[in-house]
């Protein structure tokens, strides 16, 4: 048991972010790290050139890293938003554009779980029309992952970070996982555990990992407070992630936590070097 005992995977759009992205993948594996994930790398278009998509995967193929993990365009992350999909209008629209772009790539590089931020209510729309738009768009999200043999992942956030996310809890996620569910019968919509976020929501970890992690289909972590590496705050982070071992979580953990001011590559020192790459 402990962290030798998971399956680790570097979020780059977090970590390595001193450096440009296509030598992210380079970088990861030359800390030891086989396995990534990221955030929608191109805030400004959710529909890049294909050249640029031919670009990443070939850094991380030439790196020997696997994409685990891949966001849906999410607006300006990081920055002031939290998706785009249950925004109404312009944002909505670059969110279905996406969708198929993104489910394509995960494709060509074998990545298999694809998320969706939910985005942030918005002044003068109505919540109801918002919580309709984005089951609508999630259904989409949820059949094109099928598609591609990926499942969908839904994610809290926190309040005081993301005061405007309206999934703010653990239970919010899974009712939005369960609407998703039922209304495709696809049964490929999962819950992203991220055990900063829900700590800062002053959570019971370990009764959120004993009620959902049947439904959980990708973790994250950071240590809390200040979102750094485990060994930095005060989350139990290794009897955390047992737990979710032992209640049957046999997933990705991705590594989301900021390295602080020092280089990246010094941020897992917290982690022996044979327990970085994935088996």
């Amino acid at each position: 048991m402990g962290y030798p005992d998971q399956r680790f995977d570097v979020n780059l759009s977090i970590l390595f972010t001193e450096l440009p992205l296509l030598e992210r993948p380079a970088a990861a594996a030359a800390a030891g790290f086989t396995a990534v994930e990221l955030w929608w790398p191109w805030i400004e278009t959710p529909t890049p050139p294909q050249a640029e998509l031919d670009a990443l995967k070939k850094a991380l193929d030439d790196a020997g890293t696997q994409l685990v993990g891949l966001n849906f365009y999410a607006g300006q992350l990081p920055g002031p938003d939290r998706g785009a999909l249950s925004v109404p209008g312009t944002e909505s629209d670059r969110f279905r554009a996406n969708i198929e772009v993104a489910a394509d790539f995960a494709a060509s590089v074998g990545c298999t779980a694809l998320n969706a931020l939910y985005g942030n209510r918005v002044e003068g729309a109505d919540p109801q029309v918002q919580d309709a738009l984005a089951l609508e768009n999630l259904v989409l999200a949820a059949r094109a992952a099928d598609r591609v043999g990926a499942i969908l992942l839904v994610e809290t956030l926190n309040k005081p970070e993301s005061p405007l996310y309206p999934l703010v809890g653990a239970p919010a996620a899974i009712e939005v996982v369960d609407k998703v569910n039922a209304a495709t019968g696809l049964g490929n919509a999962k819950f992203l555990l991220d055990l900063y976020h829900l700590s800062m929501n002053g959570e019971d970890l370990s009764q959120v990992i004993k009620a959902y992690a049947a439904k959980t289909g990708h973790v994250q972590i950071a240590d809390n407070p200040g979102r750094g590496a485990p060994g930095t705050g005060t989350l139990p982070l290794e009897r955390l992630l047992d737990e979710l071992k032992d209640a049957g979580y046999a997933g990705w953990v991705g590594l989301e936590y900021k390295p602080g001011d020092r280089p990246s590559a010094e941020a897992f020192d917290w982690l022996p070097a044979s327990a970085r790459a994935a088996g």
